[in-house]
């Protein structure tokens, strides 16, 4: 390699999705003007015996390698950029921040059909619109040619273009009539690229009337369209949220401009959907992990085409390419599905906002339980709180209760007094609703004769039961085994279930009530397509009579007949080693509660726990989700942890035990090298789940007060890290804000 060489040709800088953290430089393919490949189109290139489809980022006149070693690009699969300069930009950012090889961040903003280097061409949409002759003329003049005066009429009621589909709603034999229309030079033939209706066709119903604080959260983000801003929808649940983020939209569709709505989790978004569909005349596209790679690619390229004006999607939406961006919502921002947990490990709230920055346009972040980082930034102004503190309508807040159950009787987790109050419920002809956030049958499977436990030979994890499937899995890596019946320990004991699942539940509330219809929503039930939207509908028709659940429940689903909702064991999430469980709990009973008496109906939350006289629970029942935050904060603040300092977490698993500490001596000696500012390194020491998957694994923490200080020490220590020998013999992962430290 000798220094930077000039020449005069175009060397096109190329990103390929493989774990690298550079570019790669190659020349233009033979017979192509080399002005024709800009930034942000994809290409193929030889690499090292095969080929690959990269990306091209830059265009210099300098390389770092000989001219001659450079080979040109095979063929240049875009005509046209498919990714702007802002979205490349973004994606540059991401990668720098997140310390994550760039041809990796790029690729995971395509579809998998793109990424493979496929061309998928959209038909744009035919328009009609009128001219301004034809907006001038008066339908009268038509009187003798009845079918042409009747669409003249049409198009002029309606003040837009109309698509061919749209035409043909309004009257099958259409085309001869606007034909003659054209030729008069009264209407013309436009290809769209998102001719954003006006709203007479924009809308299919019209909007709720607001009240006074959601009109309040209208106005403050309509203002300010246009324009960046980060605004916190802080809305209890029931509040009209939604119908906040719909007239929102409303008035970005009337700029002509795209609106990107991200939910949390898959099952969400067939709810919103509906709503979205039921309110706007608008191509709605979808993008989520159950469509096909055709049906995603589809979205994504109508978004990026502008022939899309709304974008429903979960995390991995985040980077579509927009023609015409107005706004970006992100729904229950609090949760922690919006934080990829492999691979990439990015923040989709977190890149919402810098994406919003760059494209001078507003984010809205809505949540019944904002997360503590997003009110610390409401406290520091960096975002404007938008407060719904009423429920709409005539909907009243439940009533929140501790059910103290130490030495009481219970069967299978529920107790005589949660009994008798199922009973009370179910007697009005009105629904239950139990949580419990654990899949299976039972956490543990173990021996009443030796104490022997079922566990998992390649993790640090007990084996869960399922009995309807006759197995024992590890849900972590996801191993199988059949049910055993003795004890392969001391061959005689029994064994015994221990510790509540969902499944196990379920078996003793259809002895205990055999004439009520029970539901189990949990990821195991609901695997096979459409299972899901078919028990929700159970549920809305009143078919079922008790729904047994775990972590899906607790988001944005509406079930207003249920009026009793009771969470079968608070305490796992009050003794846990990450500093994020206490903020998950409160989060999680208040969104469990926010399903309890939807309707004018009051509903009543029973928690059952060992900890009656616990500070957290007995601030949030008393005081509320807002005094709890505010506890919490100041207590985050005391110890210095996240918001008020900065975190990034080295992951690393070896399948030899010696390997990782062989690994962190190098990194040590490494680190000794490096300016460590202030950052605080604390650790190495063994995961929370020493084992998992037959891998052995460790974890080291780097804290700083200052993010910019602790990413300056992450840009020295990374290249580096990534280039030491015993750096290849275990695989390591950096993972910046982490979630949980697992």
């Amino acid at each position: 390699m000798s220094n930077m060489q000039h020449c005069d040709k175009s060397i096109y800088k190329v990103a390929i999705s493989i774990p690298v953290y550079r570019l790669f430089d190659y020349l233009a393919p033979e017979d192509t003007a080399s002005d024709s490949i800009k930034p942000g189109v994809r290409v193929e290139v030889p690499f090292g015996k095969g080929k690959k489809v990269g990306y091209v980022l830059e265009i210099t006149t300098y390389s770092e390698f000989e001219l001659i070693k450079l080979k040109p690009i095979l063929r240049v699969i875009d005509p046209h950029p498919l990714l702007s300069k802002k979205d490349l930009r973004l994606l540059q950012w991401a990668a720098n921040y997140y310390h994550h090889p760039i041809g990796v961040v790029i690729g995971s903003a395509f579809p998998a059909a793109l990424r493979q280097g496929k061309v998928m061409l959209i038909k744009p949409q035919k328009r009609y619109a009128l001219t301004d002759m034809g907006v001038a003329t008066s339908s009268q003049q038509l009187q003798r040619m009845p079918k042409q005066q009747q669409a003249l009429e049409k198009f002029q009621s309606t003040g837009s273009s109309l698509t061919e589909a749209e035409l043909t709603l309004w009257e099958e034999g259409w085309r001869p009539a606007v034909k003659q229309l054209i030729t008069k030079k009264l209407i013309q033939l436009t290809l769209s690229e998102a001719g954003v209706a006006n709203v007479g066709a924009l809308m299919n119903k019209p909007a709720l009337p607001a009240n006074t604080q959601q009109q309040a959260a209208i106005d403050a983000v309509c203002t300010s369209l246009g324009q960046f801003g980060v605004f916190l929808l802080d809305g209890v649940t029931g509040s009209g949220k939604t119908e906040v983020y719909l007239q929102i939209i409303r008035s970005v569709l009337e700029r002509g401009q795209q609106v990107l709505v991200l939910v949390p989790e898959i099952t969400l978004t067939p709810q919103l959907e509906d709503r979205f569909r039921q309110r706007f005349a608008v191509d709605i596209a979808l993008s989520h992990s159950k469509l096909t790679d055709k049906q995603r690619a589809v979205a994504w390229l109508k978004m990026q085409q502008g022939q899309g004006s709304i974008l429903l999607g979960t995390r991995s939406a985040l980077f579509t390419p927009l023609k015409n961006p107005g706004l970006i919502i992100l729904d229950e921002e609090h949760d922690a599905s919006f934080k990829q947990q492999e691979g990439f490990r990015f923040s989709a709230r977190d890149i919402a906002v810098v994406r919003g920055q760059l494209l001078h346009i507003p984010v809205l972040l809505g949540s019944a339980t904002p997360s503590l980082e997003s009110l610390h930034n409401v406290n520091k102004q960096r975002y404007q709180l938008l407060a719904l503190p009423d429920r709409a309508g005539k909907a009243i807040e439940p009533t929140l209760h501790l059910l103290d159950i130490r030495n009481k009787r219970m069967q299978e987790g529920l107790s005589a007094a949660l009994l008798e109050e199922i009973h009370k419920t179910l007697a009005r002809q009105e629904q239950v609703l139990l949580f419990l956030n654990r899949r299976g049958f039972a956490p543990t499977l173990i021996c009443h004769g030796c104490g022997w436990v079922a566990r998992c030979h390649r993790c640090d994890a007990n084996l869960v039961i399922h009995v309807d499937e006759n197995c024992l899995r590890c849900h972590h890596c996801a191993k199988e085994q059949p049910l055993l019946r003795r004890c392969p320990e001391c061959k005689v004991g029994e064994l015994t279930p221990l510790g509540l699942g969902t499944e196990r539940v379920e078996k003793v509330l259809a002895e205990l009530f055999p004439n009520k219809v029970t539901v189990r929503l949990d990821r195991d039930s609901t695997q096979r397509k459409g299972v899901l939207e078919d028990y929700l509908q159970q549920i809305n028709n009143g078919e079922v009579d008790i729904i047994l659940g775990t972590q899906m429940l607790a988001k944005g689903h509406h079930f207003p007949n249920v009026t009793l909702v009771a969470i079968l064991d608070v305490d796992s999430g009050l003794f846990s080693i990450d500093f994020h469980a206490a903020e998950k709990l409160a989060q999680m009973i208040v969104q469990v509660s926010g399903r309890a008496g939807r309707a004018e109906k009051r509903g009543k939350v029973i928690m059952q726990t060992r900890q009656p006289d616990h500070p957290l629970l007995t601030t949030l029942i008393q005081q509320g989700y807002q005094s709890f935050a505010i506890s919490a904060l100041a207590e985050r603040k005391q110890a210095a942890l996240p918001p008020f300092s900065y975190q990034a977490l080295l992951r690393v698993q070896a399948a030899e035990e010696a390997l990782p500490s062989i690994f962190f001596q190098a990194l040590a000696d490494l680190i000794k090298t490096l300016n460590v500012r202030h950052t605080q390194i604390l650790g190495p020491v063994s995961a929370p789940m020493a084992r998992r998957a037959g891998l052995y694994r460790y974890q080291l923490l780097f804290q700083n007060n200052r993010r910019n200080e602790l990413q300056h020490f992450l840009d020295e220590l990374v290249p580096k890290l990534a280039a030491i020998k015993q750096a290849k013999k275990v695989h390591w992962t950096l993972d910046i804000d982490p979630v949980d430290l697992y």
